[in-house]
């Protein structure tokens, strides 16, 4: 049985699922072949999997039940790319643009016209996307970011259903945590030809609409349950509408938590929120853009949890809104932004600005939501913000649409390069010098430089400034929200170790976004393959890196298998603690074979260590020496508390050798 779609705005009580095998062509009126909606022609799961053909045309028949007599009978799609017309019975009743918005249409009319009900669908899908919102879809001609750009995902990808209503009838429900959370905001949004002081029901309590169809209400809650990752408690909401027309019956649901920014940091319900993301691009090998079904995306979020993330990075893209209905049920806090356009344009501006009503209006009630984002490195702004002011109106035209929508979660105007106007500095930075990485980020964090060196080809480098001269450098949440580095797997694993535990060593940091959980076709930068299979990483752990308390380690790291060169380690040790409490324990370390997961000798016992929440200890000695005999070997190090649990990993590579390799870290980023 389908699930039904729309889980924050739920009629489920009325509805029928339309997704399922249609009549298709790309030439109409042929129908020569048959499609399985809702997946993009391009996917296998469509059962098409054509390329760059630009319009599909979609024929099925419609059912409707009898019980819906004296209904309004109103067709959804929850999106379809890019410039969608549908005919009942072949009378027009809707044309909606933007490939990754929700859209409705009221057919009833359309139905009356003739003995049976047939619907068709035409969807053109432009080859060519620079002024249309189309995220990682590859364009052609291409855009600036091409080179990380997938397959396009063409025509109908989210379901498509049928609901009865009547004539006046529930049209919005928003819900919001009130400012000392102990109630919920409710504003409801009546339309139709009653609309006007209509009584409404909320939760059993009575309301009525103002003249313009609104109404607002809040609902007290006696002995309210906060929502957190650690315990995702949800509070369903009842509105209940009756009027002339008929009875409607809408249900949601939000929970009761606050995100805020006080100074330098991010708080959750008046806590340090530390954000340990991972980005999310939303691709599936058989089904593109659409997710296969209600388990991948739970597998998806438990993956990333399973990994020591407490933050997904829903990259450029609206996704189904069935994923961020679990993420609030699981409790895995996510950070969502609309797809990008490809060049700068009035056309392309007013496509991207399109995206931001309909992303606040579906998704805003969920309490996973904590950071909204906009713009993404300049794309869609010609990678120029800082040399034109119209690219700098628009970053803030585009922040104040939203702002005016919603302030209950801080806002990214532009993620990773210029900002213009933003609730939290953010800044992605790539680098394949574990060693300049380190320098860089260090730079960046005590204030010593206001910009970072940007690869935009082979030989092309930028330095990219965090802001432009009006918007504050301090005072802000500063935080990192796309890093990672290496060619191969194990590659990739080392600099995970690495660059994260430079991150954890400034406690003036808000947190990070690794890039990213899973590989996606020719991009192979993800901790998981393309399927959602294990990689290897040279021994490296996601989990330790990302861990609650993690050890950062004086060292400088030279090369994979050959962080230190010689036969002695010696360095320093700090603890960096994010738990509630003090954090005591004691420091001990063991030697195994190079990438391994594990020490093959026994450990030695090293000195006390304890730290304050959010504030890096000091620095205590490790002095070690290869066991004879070994070329090569691994120090395994953990913290242990007193009751024997393993609170914190790390690891270091040692290498005999003194003499540096081809490909040793030894060319460091300025």
């Amino acid at each position: 049985m389908a699930e039904y779609p729309r889980p924050h705005f739920d009629r489920s009580h009325s509805w029928l699922s339309l997704d399922g095998e249609w009549d298709f062509s790309f030439t109409e009126p042929v129908y020569d072949r048959r499609i399985t909606v809702p997946y993009a022609w391009e996917t296998r799961a469509s059962g098409i999997a054509e390329f760059w053909q630009p319009v599909g045309w979609y024929r099925r028949p419609l059912d409707v039940p009898s019980e819906w007599n004296g209904q309004r009978v109103v067709l959804h799609f929850g999106a379809a790319h890019h410039l969608t017309t549908v005919w009942v019975n072949g009378i027009e009743v809707v044309r909606h643009e933007g490939g990754y918005t929700p859209f409705e249409a009221d057919i009833t009319d359309a139905l009356a016209s003739g003995n049976g009900a047939e619907l068709v669908v035409r969807v053109d899908a432009p080859a060519d996307k620079r002024e249309i919102a189309h995220g990682k879809q590859r364009s052609v001609p291409r855009t600036d970011y091409d080179g990380v750009c997938f397959t396009p995902s063409s025509g109908i990808w989210q379901s498509v259903w049928l609901e009865s209503r009547p004539a006046t009838h529930i049209g919005s429900l928003s819900l919001r945590p009130t400012e000392n959370l102990d109630g919920i905001s409710v504003r409801v949004k009546v339309a139709g030809p009653n609309a006007a002081g209509a009584t409404l029901k909320v939760d059993g309590i009575a309301a009525t609409a103002d003249p313009t169809g609104a109404a607002e209400i809040e609902l007290p809650i006696a002995e309210p349950r906060l929502w957190s990752p650690s315990d995702p408690h949800l509070y369903s909401v009842r509105v209940e509408l009756e009027t002339a027309d008929g009875v409607d019956r809408v249900s949601g649901y939000t929970g009761l938590r606050k995100v805020e920014v006080r100074g330098e940091e991010i708080l959750l319900n008046g806590e340090r929120l530390y954000v340990k993301g991972v980005l999310d691009q939303g691709y599936w090998p058989e089904t593109g853009i659409t997710p296969p079904g209600d388990e991948a995306m739970i597998r998806d979020l438990e993956l990333a949890r399973e990994l020591g993330y407490t933050l997904v990075r829903k990259h450029l893209k609206l996704e189904d809104p069935r994923f961020i209905h679990h993420a609030d049920r699981l409790g895995m806090l996510l950070w969502c932004e609309p797809a990008s356009t490809g060049t700068f344009t009035e056309a392309s501006t007013a496509a991207f600005e399109a995206q931001i009503e309909p992303m606040v209006r579906r998704d805003g009630n969920s309490p996973a939501i904590v950071i909204w984002g906009l713009y993404n490195e300049e794309w869609g702004l010609d990678w120029d913000i800082p040399g034109d002011a119209a690219k700098q109106e628009a970053v803030v035209t585009a922040y104040g649409k939203l702002a005016s929508l919603d302030r209950s979660r801080p806002i990214v105007d532009n993620s990773g390069w210029t900002h213009v106007r933003t609730d939290l500095l953010d800044w992605h930075y790539y680098d394949e010098s574990a060693i300049g990485w380190a320098r860089t980020l260090r730079a960046l964090v005590e204030g010593e430089r206001d910009d970072f060196p940007v690869k935009l080809g082979p030989d092309f480098v930028v330095h990219k400034a965090l802001a432009v001269p009006s918007q504050p450098l301090r005072g802000l949440p500063n935080l990192n929200s796309e890093y990672g580095g290496g060619f191969t797997s194990v590659e990739r694993g080392w600099h995970l170790r690495w660059q994260t535990q430079e991150l954890r060593r400034h406690d003036r940091l808000s947190g990070y976004v690794y890039t990213e959980l899973y590989d996606i076709e020719h991009e192979s930068a993800g901790l998981l393959t393309f399927d959602r299979q294990p990689k290897d990483l040279g021994g490296a752990s996601p989990v330790d890196a990302n861990a609650t308390t993690t050890l950062v380690l004086d060292v400088e790291p030279v090369a994979p298998g050959r962080d230190i060169l010689g036969p002695d380690a010696q360095f320093g040790v700090h603890v960096s603690h994010h738990g509630p409490e003090l954090f005591a324990g004691t420091l001990t370390w063991a030697w195994g074979p190079i990438y391994s997961t594990a020490p093959l000798l026994g450990a030695v016992d090293g000195p006390a260590v304890e730290a304050k929440p959010y504030e890096l200890s000091a620095a205590v000695a490790v002095a070690a020496v290869l066991p004879d005999g070994w070329s090569s070997g691994r120090l395994h190090l953990t913290a242990v508390t007193a009751d024997g649990r393993v609170a914190a990993r790390a690891t270091v590579d040692v290498d005999r050798s003194t003499t540096p390799h081809i490909g040793d870290d030894k060319l460091v980023s300025r």
